[in-house]
């Protein structure tokens, strides 16, 4: 039976050189092999007459006439050229720097020749072809050709040599999917798309193969999201009964109305905290929408049923930055909050240790350090995290232990996820969304700049801070560096300095970034927020939660380095206040892709509507940091098929309706377990 965790180095062909190859591409076993999915494909299947042939990728039948080498002094290289012929005419193939083909080609017998057919130099030829003997199997010619992401090295025709031998083995392989799912699906075996998949017969059979392939990908990302949600209702939390007049007193602080969108969620969310069954809601909104404030509503609430809320953030900024907001208004209401953080004075830190462990106080703000061992909490109710789209399995039993009892979970975050998203990764959530503005939030005016407006754009940013307004220049890096992906990006700190010995030698300049001690980064904001740095150079740590109303304007270099997500949050940390804000976008390469990411920015300041087109540009495992976890291994499934997914959800909701059902397939159960272990917070 062909076995899956077999090293590589156990098969033909795979020396030292070879396996360390297959390393960089994450192949080290059989299985990662079978696994690695062509990323396209080249349809040579159709055999087509040397007169008939235009121009594009063909394949000839026929026989080498002639095959003869050359050296071009000028160029620097040496040019092998066959002539081919199949009775309707002939035609020149042409290689370069391949002089061993003089030798190697044979001459006189028939063959496949596969490649592109082009003008260069005024010479119609196939240009690098790849030949195979016609009359038997073929891997590389004459057939739906599988080209595989690649490494240095290490060919898609070196991989098809490898794939290839496989496929006879692969009918050993179980199914699996459960019988009953593919037999009211329609889906194909396993092993007939796994063969489709690297070897296609036909096009139509190959997107049968996808469609199986993207169906399981998705069947065990939302079976995995089902079964946490059902575990969920197991368990039991606090009840916490709504107060009226709590959230009259709470919001007659606030100096403004919750906008309907704000109340309509807060309403969903006090709902939830009044059922014995623990939340586990997500609070989408965009940047500015106020989510903050509906979280508070919470806190506040639980504070009021005598129970603690623990708001976890991922920064000590952030962290310092809400407990600034929060603690005036909840001390009006009677209550206290502890602030937590991984690195503070130690007297600080046992002071706030004790006040939670007490229950003195009922609101814990802090970074990961809340999960802890120290920290103990007197009756936790409800954990707020902010900016974190998942809270694993691992997290929610810690909190258990340190509560006694399954918290609520209210998870908040500015990245808006579109709905086919939210229906596979995050399917375990219920989902609130605050699809608003607060009145008085103007749209911050975005430009793609050209390298040769840098100018216009310094003079502007000058003539804001003569303005009494404050800037932000985001770079991707912290220092130079030498990684080849990194040549031509700028850095903070040589950005900084040259600002400083140039263009605005007479402005005051600070640098804020993720390396600098947590200590100096909060001096740096605190100088900023009360108008000290006239311009902050920062890298995207100040992508989350900073908020400067003053800071009206903004550059971003080197934006073809960030998603949309990143920079519609980077584009957020200005127009916080009543002016009129600019952000603008300086690329270092404005391939294709990028200028339709930078160009969706320029249009639209609707986060909703730049989360899906990030997605469908970029993939969901780049924007919500699931690549990292493996949380989101797709690659055939297409997370914009609405069509398939509302298949595969309906097929495993019915799925589930027998309880024992995961007992009955526990190779289901271990893959279902893994999606489940991954969703973390770090």
């Amino acid at each position: 039976m062909l076995n899956l965790e077999q090293p590589v180095s156990r098969l033909k062909g795979v020396g030292a050189e070879v396996e360390r190859k297959l390393g960089r591409l994450g192949i080290e076993t059989v299985g990662d092999l079978i696994g690695h999915y062509p990323r396209r494909y080249d349809d040579f299947s159709k055999i087509t007459p040397i007169r008939a042939m235009k121009p594009g990728l063909v394949t000839v039948k026929g026989k080498i006439l002639t095959v003869g080498s050359r050296r071009s002094v000028r160029r620097k290289l040496t040019i092998t050229e066959a002539i081919i012929s199949d009775g309707t005419g002939t035609v020149k193939a042409v290689w370069f720097n391949q002089a061993y083909l003089k030798t190697s080609l044979p001459v006189g017998e028939e063959v496949l020749v596969s490649g592109r057919l082009e003008f260069k130099n005024s010479d119609l030829a196939i240009q690098g072809p790849v030949v195979e003997p016609a009359g038997g199997q073929t891997k590389d010619t004459g057939r739906i050709v599988p080209v595989y992401p690649e490494t240095e090295g290490l060919s898609s025709r070196q991989l098809r040599g490898l794939v290839l031998p496989l496929m006879p083995f692969l009918d050993e392989l179980p199914e699996t999917l459960p019988s009953a799912v593919t037999a009211a699906t329609g889906l194909i075996p396993r092993a007939a798309a796994l063969k489709e998949i690297h070897f296609p017969t036909s096009l139509s059979r190959l997107e049968r193969a996808r469609r199986r392939i993207a169906f399981e990908e998705l069947f065990l990302l939302i079976l995995a999201s089902l079964i946490i949600k059902r575990e969920i209702k197991t368990e039991t939390a606090p009840v916490i009964e709504f107060k009226a007049e709590l959230a009259r007193a709470f919001t007659g602080l606030l100096g403004f109305a919750l906008t309907d969108a704000q109340r309509a969620a807060a309403w969903q969310i006090l709902q939830d905290l009044a059922r014995e069954q623990p939340m586990n809601r997500l609070l989408e909104g965009d940047v500015g929408s106020g989510k903050t404030v509906v979280a508070t509503l919470a806190a506040v609430m639980a504070m009021g049923a005598g129970y603690q809320t623990a708001l976890m953030v991922p920064t000590e900024i952030l962290a310092r930055q809400h407990a600034a907001k929060i603690e005036p208004l909840v001390a009006k209401l009677g209550y206290r909050t502890a602030l937590i953080l991984g690195k503070q004075p130690a007297a600080a830190k046992r002071q706030a240790l004790e006040a939670a462990a007490g229950g003195q106080a009922g609101l814990i703000i802090g970074t990961h350090a809340l999960l802890a061992a120290p920290l103990a909490f007197h009756r936790l109710g409800l954990v707020i995290i902010d900016e974190q789209h998942r809270f694993g399995v691992g997290q929610r039993q810690t909190l258990k232990q340190k509560a006694g009892r399954l918290p609520h979970l209210l998870s908040m975050t500015a990245t808006p996820i579109p709905r086919s998203l939210a229906l596979t990764v995050y399917g375990d959530l219920d989902i609130s969304v605050i699809g608003s503005l607060p009145p008085g939030r103007r749209p911050v005016a975005t430009k793609v700049v050209k390298p040769k407006e840098r100018a216009g754009v310094y003079q502007e940013i000058d003539a804001r801070i003569a303005e009494g307004r404050q800037a932000f220049v985001v770079c991707p890096l912290v220092e130079e560096s030498d990684n080849p992906a990194a040549v031509g990006a700028k850095s903070v700190l040589a950005e900084a300095k040259r600002l400083e010995q140039t263009v605005f030698g007479h402005r005051r300049i600070g640098v804020i970034h993720g390396q600098l001690p947590s200590a100096d980064k909060q001096a740096v904001m605190e100088r900023f927020v009360v108008g000290q740095i006239d311009i902050l150079v920062a890298t995207s740590v100040i992508e989350v939660g900073i908020d400067v109303p003053n800071a009206t304007i903004m550059l971003v270099e080197g934006a073809d380095r960030f998603g949309l997500a990143s920079l519609h949050q980077l584009r957020g940390r200005i127009g916080r206040g009543g002016h009129d804000s600019y952000c603008y976008l300086f690329y270092d390469s404005l391939a294709p892709e990028v200028a339709k990411r930078l160009a969706a920015l320029e249009r639209t300041s609707d986060g909703f509507r730049l989360a899906q087109i990030d997605l469908e540009l970029r993939g969901p495992g780049q924007i919500y940091g699931l690549q990292q976890h493996g949380a989101l291994d797709l690659q055939m499934a297409d997370i914009s098929d609405a069509k398939l997914l509302a298949q595969v959800r309906t097929c495993a909701q019915q799925f589930l309706r027998d309880e024992e059902v995961m007992l009955k397939y526990p190779h289901l159960l271990e893959r279902v377990n893994k999606l489940k272990a991954v969703t973390s917070l770090d």
